[in-house]
């Protein structure tokens, strides 16, 4: 009697059991699945994972591991050797015939998945990867010339006439896993944190497959039907707040396009603005496959030596949510405390620290990428640098969001900034966007820069910048 076949299924930022194309295809055809997590030591570069992102893998994978158990499955954890070895092991200890995964679009992912593939193949195991992460892989989408695109509308004007829904897969039925086989806890890789700085994300967050469908389906019944014009207050629930379910795999984008497309607002306008937020994340994977540089450099070769201010305690006060205006103070602190940003909210203060402040974008995109549970590489890389006007499809160098008037348009009552800035709860809707005008004694900084200065110094340097492109 022949022994059963064996198939390696990595999950990694695809913890999920629907429309997994990779567990799918094991299940099928393979008599024993085994759901494998890697925590290994070359998955990142100098982007390793940050302090909000462990917290919220960590929950994650519990999660996971409770909805295997459910199917017969079991999630295998090993940590520690690189993802060579971590596989090479699992493959001698079990005499596995197969390996499969779901692709990632990173950089290091490319590389490091490219040289595993060659190496088991050349140990006459059987691998494939799979699309899941992506509605288009990104050398699916190009010019007619065979170009890249570098304009959103373009890009995602074109995926749309390509027909963006996608057929799911089917979550297995059941799993079998061989017995005898080693497994880390997911305690054991210490992603929580050992002081109680996340006593906030309990609060706002429950990760898993599970309550990622269920907020898709409360987004559907409710928000979405307002989302294009709710999604820009800060302090009214108009968003699906998916993204970090996205970012972990969680849930798929054709999950969440197939889904929005079959219910009552898909010929909305809400319906279409919101798919473009998915085009977004389409685009951000897609820029950073084509210019992997970016996630260091600036795309716009000109800010090489662009006079970026070296100014410790200005970004200091800007981590800390200090700097004297409460629609940034109230963004800073509760990303701080939740993991999470509101958008407009980030693009306000991404423009106060690049523009105003001239400091660096990457020194925001590190304190993003440490502090969101929902930091992901790409997004957060064409993010920073749409804001500070120095990647594909920037911002022009003129648009400097004030965030007085900021504030007053999208903030109005000033609830949001009530949420999150106590010590200006006692002003009008009035003054709460600007207290230092206030005769009321508060304990708030007073602003820490003048607006009108910094945005006419932002101007100039940014225009000089501009014109030498003119010149040349």
């Amino acid at each position: 009697m022949s022994s059963a076949s064996t198939a390696i299924v990595w999950l990694r930022e695809d913890l999920r059991l629907h429309d997994n194309p990779a567990l799918a295809h094991a299940a099928e055809n393979y008599d024993q699945v085994i759901p494998v997590y890697l925590h290994a030591t070359d998955d990142h570069d100098d982007w390793s994972p940050g302090a909000a992102s462990q917290w919220w893998l960590h929950h994650s994978l519990q999660s996971l591991q409770e909805s295997l158990k459910h199917i017969g499955g079991r999630l295998i954890i090993r940590a520690g050797k690189p993802a060579t070895s971590l596989l090479g092991d699992l493959i001698t200890d079990l005499s596995v015939d197969g390996v499969f995964w779901n692709r990632q679009y990173t950089p290091i992912a490319i590389r490091r998945d490219q040289a595993i593939k060659s190496s088991l193949k050349a140990r006459g195991v059987v691998v494939k990867s799979f699309k899941a992460g992506l509605l288009f892989e990104p050398h699916e989408i190009h010019k007619d010339n065979g170009e890249p695109y570098r304009v959103f509308t373009a890009f995602w004007k074109r995926c749309l006439q390509e027909g963006v829904n996608r057929q799911e897969q089917d979550a297995p039925e059941s799993l079998q896993v061989p017995r005898k086989i080693r497994g880390d806890k997911v305690d054991s890789l210490s992603l929580l944190p050992r002081i109680g700085w996340d006593k906030g994300f309990y609060e706002q967050w429950q990760p898993g497959e599970a309550v990622a469908s269920q907020l898709l389906d409360q987004f559907i019944d409710g928000a979405i039907d307002h989302y294009s014009n709710d999604r820009d207050f800060a302090a009214i629930p108009g968003t699906s707040r998916l993204s970090p379910y996205l970012h972990f795999g969680e849930i798929s984008p054709a999950q969440i396009v197939n889904r929005v497309l079959r219910s009552h607002a898909a010929e909305s306008r809400s319906a279409e603005r919101y798919l473009a937020e998915i085009g977004w994340r389409e685009f951000a994977a897609y820029n950073l496959f084509h210019e992997p540089a970016t996630m260091n450099e600036s795309m716009d070769k000109r800010f090489a030596n662009f006079p970026w201010q070296q100014d410790t305690k200005a970004l200091q006060r800007w981590q800390q949510g200090m700097t004297g205006f409460p629609i940034i103070d109230a963004g800073m602190r509760q990303l701080w405390n939740t993991g999470w940003m509101h958008n407009r909210v980030r693009m306000i203060v991404a423009s106060f620290l690049t523009k105003n402040l001239m400091i660096h974008w990457l020194e925001g995109a590190r304190w993003f990428w440490d502090t969101l549970v929902d930091a992901d590489l790409a997004s957060n890389t064409l993010g920073w640098q749409w804001v500070a006007g120095c990647g594909t499809d920037a911002a022009p160098y003129f648009r400097i969001f004030n965030p007085v008037l900021q504030s007053q348009k999208y903030d109005p009552q000033g609830n949001y900034i009530r949420r999150w800035v106590p010590e200006l709860t006692m002003l009008d809707s009035k003054a709460i966007h600007e207290p230092w005008k206030s005769n009321v004694g508060l304990d708030y900084p007073e602003p820490m820069v003048d607006l009108k200065f910094t945005r006419e110094r932002a101007l100039t340097t940014f225009k000089s910048l501009h014109e030498e492109k003119r010149s040349m």
